[in-house]
């Protein structure tokens, strides 16, 4: 079984290109940068991994990605060994994407300056105890709400 999963943020934008051919196909380049858990002296903090993704979802990749998003990436890892110019082994791995999902909010993007701008409807602000309230007269809209007795 070849899968992978990664949360990472990109670290430049994406450089979307289309096959040529009767039917093109999108396919979306971009990099990531992935914490590490452990985080020792001397030692980088972070992975950086090249990601292709093809088709619809590299049509995705170009609409809304940029530098800076934080995404959740899952896929396959191929090896891109390959011969350069001057006869040296090159040894590279990359991440085939299957699927990307947003890995922030919206507003947690604009945040930290690394998400995508948009001016949608505020989000609700949290109680105390850490759920988000709710506006007056909507629980006869919740499927969950249980009727007043």
């Amino acid at each position: 079984m070849n899968k992978v999963i990664l949360m990472g943020r990109l670290t430049r934008d994406p450089e979307v290109r289309y096959s040529q051919g009767a039917t093109s196909t999108a396919i979306g380049r971009f990099s990531i940068a992935v914490d590490r858990r452990f985080k020792r002296e001397g030692q980088p903090d972070a992975d950086f991994f090249n990601c292709t993704a093809f088709g619809r979802t590299g049509e995705f990749v170009e609409k809304y990605l940029h530098k800076g998003t934080k995404v959740v990436v899952s896929g396959s890892i191929q090896n891109d060994n390959y011969t350069d110019a001057n006869g040296v082994q090159r040894y590279s791995v990359q991440i085939v994407v299957d699927e990307v999902e947003f890995a922030e909010s919206k507003n947690a993007a604009a945040s930290n300056g690394g998400g995508y701008q948009d001016s949608a409807a505020p989000v609700p602000a949290a109680a105390g105890d850490g759920f988000m309230n709710l506006p007056e007269g909507i629980d006869e809209d919740l499927p969950f709400a249980q009727p007043n007795r």
